[in-house]
């Protein structure tokens, strides 16, 4: 019976966590886990939530500080358009305010210029100052 007490309580931090998002709740939970697995071996509550206690302490100490650095590192590969920022690009196609084509890191894109009195001449290079939806937005740049 105390290790379904101490399963619901795990659950429950579990879901405490999906709602506050910062690994605390959930390291509690993993003590939690513990203490169930201790009232499996022993009916002492006293020895349960002491192995609870310490095993919380133990992942809010060690395995909180490892997994929230992990969770905030950037991706070592930026594969979204916004990775496209500041790149130079060839004008493949007459580039105004409404239309035209550039390539740029291997593709081909549909583009505008930054400035609607702006145009741009095929072989031009242009710099990717926005990106509107499929649309790189261009500049002369420098």
């Amino acid at each position: 019976m105390g290790a379904l007490i101490w399963i619901v309580i795990a659950l429950a931090l579990a879901g405490l966590e999906l709602l506050a998002g910062e690994l605390t709740f959930l390291m509690l939970g993993g003590g939690a886990l513990a203490a169930a697995g201790t009232s499996m071996v022993s009916d002492s509550l006293p020895v349960q939530a002491v192995v609870f206690a310490v095993v919380s302490i133990a992942l809010l100490g060690l395995v909180k500080p490892i997994a929230k650095k992990r969770m905030l590192q950037a991706p070592a590969l930026d594969t979204s358009p916004r990775a496209a920022l500041g790149q130079r690009a060839e004008v493949l196609e007459l580039v105004d305010a409404t239309s035209g084509q550039i390539r740029f890191d291997g593709g081909i894109w549909s583009a505008r210029s930054l400035h609607e009195d702006e145009r741009f001449t095929v072989g031009e290079s242009v710099q990717v100052v926005d990106i509107d939806g499929t649309t790189a937005v261009v500049w002369k740049g420098i």
